[in-house]
């Protein structure tokens, strides 16, 4: 093994918040910034489409491809987990929308011990990220390097569900992240001029050519090094060799909400009863690396389509090799844009304060039906629509822990989905939301048979057995690493883990509590505040916006 790297900062992770803290520390200090990526670069043209989402997801490529361990609340299925193992992350996998959650969410961690993730603090960051379609505002930011854009012309059925959603009682937002999201409206992507706009070409590639910043791909970090307590450098496994990057200043783990913890672990950061069954010494006995995992679990609620209108006409191979073809080439066309144009923040009580479920409708079949080219994987089963919904504020928790003590065996996941009793009620509500919203007037010309849940199934109970037999994850773990203050916190309010110094963590595993959204904005906002705890916020050190 030799040492064969130095930097003043390692950023290990390429994904939603590692791009943002290596853009931002290269172009605004002088730190010498080198950021470690498994995976390799974003070159491949599919990245770059935004129709290949549902490829990209539940293919092998670009995939760490994980699955969770047998689920006791889902009948003991073992749950997929695609998590991205390339330049960007996740971010260069993901569904691409953008919605930030609730001031609510943010100022109840400020609430909870948290006093620097107020709404106020965090709007800050998040208008420093965002170059909104709809310029600079009270709510976005108008300059920010991740370009967001909306879809302009709606498929009529997606136009259909807004107007149905009226019809149902529901008021229409004009903006998810704006001062009244609750209802239907259109989201925001992170889709400019046709075309993924992942977090690393948003905020890392375009730095690349700064002579302070150095991305390695390939390099699979396989355990953090501790010296007196403090992170001095990572030991990587890189072409089949072993070396060792030494950090000067510091160590960011933007690893993800799956391997944040497991490397922590493997560096004998974490519960020790755990580590010392696993034969790993024990550096710092974190007993919350792992804990708090929450995510959001969706169901779909699907119909037949009684006209030719969905994505089901793409599913013909010529038809959609021209428009892959039209999309890379001119960043137009039906590939060029996200299907989930429309949705709904809505509430499984009248009486609540805030909504507790998200929905997004598509004008197709959902992508688990599919496989390429563009074929049905069981038969033809024609042209129909669905929305999903989930609950955005779980109660149920997991955990991630080590199988082994080796690095490249992949960690042991467990949602615990629907553990919590509320859980599913929440759920189940959600289900007669859509029902209801896809019963009015505006569907009538093109709802066909309801082909889940199916009209049969209408009690507590058969909906319940239901959701536990076909519920999915939404691809949104966060919390294993989690901030605060208490004897379970992993890292306290400025990212810093508890009783290492010198190591952050800044990813969606920090996260204490879900924010009402998809978690793909949190995770590059929390980027952007590490960034700036990093540069400590000194206006001398910051040369130009990444």
């Amino acid at each position: 093994m030799s040492t064969r790297h130095e930097a003043d900062v390692v950023v290990i992770g390429s994904g939603s918040a590692g791009s943002v803290v290596a853009g931002r520390l290269a172009s605004r200090s002088d730190l010498k910034v080198l950021v470690l990526e498994a995976g390799g670069r974003d070159t491949n043209p599919m990245f770059r489409i935004p129709l290949m989402t549902g490829i990209l997801l539940r293919g092998r490529y670009a995939n760490w491809f994980y699955h969770t361990e047998p689920e006791p609340g889902l009948n003991d299925r073992r749950l997929f987990w695609p998590r991205g193992k390339v330049i960007g992350g996740s971010s260069s996998i993901n569904g691409m929308v953008w919605t930030r959650g609730f001031a609510e969410d943010y100022d109840a961690w400020a609430q909870a011990g948290l006093p620097d993730w107020t709404w106020d603090r965090v709007l800050d960051a998040y208008r420093s990220i965002e170059g909104h379609w709809a310029g600079t505002t009270p709510y976005h930011g108008g300059e920010g390097a991740q370009r967001l854009s909306r879809i302009a012309t709606l498929n009529p059925l997606s136009e259909a569900f807004l107007e149905a959603a009226q019809q149902a009682g529901l008021p229409l937002t004009d903006d998810f992240n704006g001062p009244s999201p609750f209802g239907a409206g259109r989201y925001d992507y992170t889709i400019w001029k046709g075309r993924r706009l992942s977090a690393a070409r948003a905020f890392l590639t375009p730095q690349e050519h700064r002579p302070n910043l150095t991305v390695l791909t390939g390099a699979h970090a396989t355990r953090i090094l501790v010296e007196n307590d403090r992170a001095t450098g990572v030991e990587i496994l890189r072409g089949g060799r072993r070396e060792v990057v030494r950090a000067e200043r510091e160590i960011v783990l933007s690893c993800g909400t799956v391997n944040s913890p497991q490397l922590l672990m493997l560096s004998g950061i974490g519960p020790a009863d755990h580590l010392t069954r696993h034969g790993i010494p024990v550096v710092a006995d974190l007993p919350g690396v792992g804990a708090n995992l929450q995510d959001h679990l969706l169901v779909r609620v699907e119909y037949d389509c009684t006209e030719p209108v969905t994505l089901h006409r793409l599913l013909r191979a010529d038809r959609a090799a021209l428009a892959l073809l039209r999309a890379w080439a001119m960043g137009t066309g039906p590939a060029a844009r996200f299907p989930l144009e429309v949705g709904a923040f809505l509430k499984s009580d009248p009486a609540l304060d805030l909504p507790d479920l998200q929905a997004h409708f598509l004008p197709g079949r959902s992508t688990a039906a599919v496989r390429m080219p563009f074929r049905a994987r069981h038969g033809d089963p024609g042209h129909g629509f669905f929305a999903n919904v989930y609950q955005m504020r779980p109660d149920s928790r997991g955990e991630i822990r080590l199988k082994s003590a080796d690095p490249l065996a992949a960690p042991a996941i467990l949602g615990r989905y629907l553990t919590a009793p509320r859980d599913i009620e929440v759920l189940r509500a959600g289900v007669r939301a859509l029902r209801t919203i896809f019963s009015q007037p505006a569907f009538d010309r093109w709802r066909g048979a309801e082909t889940a849940p199916r009209r049969s199934r209408q009690s507590d109970a058969e909906l319940d057995a239901w959701i536990r037999a076909t519920a999915d994850t939404v691809f949104h773990p966060v919390g294993t690493c989690r901030m605060g203050l208490d004897a379970w916190a992993v890292v306290d309010g400025a990212l810093r883990v508890h009783g290492i110094d010198g190591l952050r963590v800044a990813d969606a595993s920090v996260i204490p509590t879900m924010a009402s959204c998809n978690t793909h904005a949190p995770t590059m906002m929390i980027g952007a505040r590490a960034a700036d705890f990093i540069l400590g916020g000194a206006a001398s050190d910051r040369r130009e916006a990444a």
